[in-house]
């Protein structure tokens, strides 16, 4: 085991890193002795995993500046990284270095004091000239300690998480008390047993994960839990099997996206999902891919899109809860055991474009196990429109609304189902228009089932079946 400090020589670290980290060095020899204070230096920490190499890596840590790791890097407690203290501070490898965790805690914690917003007249000076920016990038983490961690960061401005491999740890990505303008892209979250990045009560706006895979998270893919937060977006990502196992009581059900702002009068709202695969895992009690739980009708949380993404193998595919100004438009739908959509106590939601669908591919899905419906109730202001549901296997209808007021249904083709293509029940102002309902091999049957409506419209459709009830 090797410990080296210097100055930033860009010819001395070229020669050691790969193109990725060389990039590294070239930009901050540019920077180097821009920041008074704050001298541009690295240090070098190789290992073989055989020793405890805390001390070494937080006496790094205490002087800021760059932290090249290379080979295997034990720990046995969390590297504290206190950025108004030291500097600023970036830890990196080439992506062959490894860090085994094995006290608990985070592997690294970094803390700072940012108490503004992402507006630059609240952000001090000393947090731009000390503290922005910290940038962990290109090394893998792993837990060997039943509360290991991976990154917890508190209080900081413009962090960014890169090339990270982080697996068998409790929480891969821990956000917590206040933090802004976060940015993780290019990682592998895997097989952990917390959550994937976990947004713990936390003051955030402003972040970002892309390009990323998020998967086999015992405690969720992307969780966020109370707190005020603001600005998700989830693009690009692979998110899968972010459940508990199925021996887990229905108390521990989690899902790949999960929102939940029920303990929070301001939550998390303006999140965007788009283009991702989110999937599995059936298996898991009441799983879903994405799980929104707003506040009450008087404040429930919203503005959210989910465009463009492929969904699978869950007991839900979506789940919005007492959510309103949602959109969820041009996704592929399969295999939802319980429903494609669950919408609950919300309002003002567009759902358009859609395909769901089963995939012949798969040959258990010629099972009638996946139910594979449309459930819509105690809702209002929703409107269902250009989308293709075939092969529900529900006798009760391929689309319910229960208690549901001011809805519209229209342009979609719904076909080859057990049931009614929709069923309607204590409903009022509903119109269904421009609609192909039912099969032809299937005139007798009924299309349009209803129960204790009020003013139902029925504009110009293609019914191949009976309308029933009132």
């Amino acid at each position: 085991m090797t410990f080296e400090r210097g100055p930033l020589d860009r010819r001395h670290l070229l020669a050691g890193l790969a193109p990725g980290a060389a990039l590294l060095a070239s930009a901050g020899a540019v920077a180097e002795g821009a920041v008074a204070g704050n001298r541009s230096t690295f240090t070098v920490v190789r290992g073989d995993g055989t020793g405890d190499q805390t001390e070494e890596i937080q006496h790094a840590a205490g002087q800021g500046g760059g932290i090249y790791l290379q080979g295997t890097i034990r720990l046995g407690k969390p590297i504290v990284v206190e950025l108004d203290r030291v500097g600023t501070t970036s830890i990196f490898g080439d992506g062959t270095a490894r860090v085994l965790m094995a006290g608990a805690g985070p592997a690294f914690h970094f803390i700072g004091t940012h108490g503004g917003t992402a507006a630059p007249h609240t952000v001090k000076p000393n947090v731009w000239e000390r503290q922005r920016m910290p940038c962990v990038d290109g090394f893998s983490i792993d837990g060997l300690h039943e509360q290991a961690g991976g990154i917890l960061a508190e209080g900081t401005m413009g962090m960014i998480l890169s090339r990270l491999h982080i697996r068998q740890c409790h929480h891969a990505v821990h956000l917590r008390v206040r933090n802004r303008n976060v940015i993780i892209e290019a990682c592998h979250f895997y097989h952990n047993r917390g959550v994937g990045v976990y947004y713990d009560h936390v003051d955030l706006h402003q972040s970002n994960i892309g390009d990323s895979h998020i998967s086999y998270n015992a405690g969720g893919g992307v969780v966020s839990r109370g707190g005020n937060v603001r600005n998700i977006h989830i693009g690009n990502c692979d998110l899968e099997g972010n459940h508990p196992p199925q021996t887990a009581p229905p108390s521990e059900a989690t899902a790949n996206v999960l929102i939940d702002c029920r303990d929070s009068k301001l939550g998390t709202a303006e999140v965007a999902i788009t283009g991702c695969t989110i999937q599995h895992t059936a298996r898991s009690p009441d799983s879903a891919n994405v799980r929104i739980h707003g506040g009450e009708m008087g404040s429930r949380k919203g503005h959210v899109t989910i465009t463009g993404n492929v969904f699978s193998d869950v007991r839900t595919n979506v789940h919005l809860d007492h959510i309103r100004g949602a959109t969820i438009t041009g996704n592929t739908f399969w295999m939802g055991y319980d429903h494609n959509f669950l919408i609950e106590g919300s309002a003002e939601i567009a759902v358009s474009s859609n395909n769901l669908n089963r995939s012949p591919r798969y040959g258990h899905l010629k099972t009638n196990v996946p139910t594979h419906d449309v459930v819509i109730r105690d809702s209002q202001d929703i409107v269902l429109s250009g989308s293709v549901i075939t092969d529900v296997r529900q006798p009760e209808g391929a689309v319910r609304l229960e208690r549901c007021r001011r809805m519209a249904i229209t342009g979609c083709t719904i076909g080859r189902s057990d049931g009614p293509a929709i069923s309607l029940d204590e409903c009022h102002a509903v119109m269904i228009s421009g609609c192909i309902l039912g099969d032809a091999e299937r005139k007798e049957a009924t299309v349009i089932k209803r129960a204790r409506c009020r003013d139902v419209t029925l504009g110009e459709n293609v019914l191949f079946g009976n309308v029933a009830g009132t």
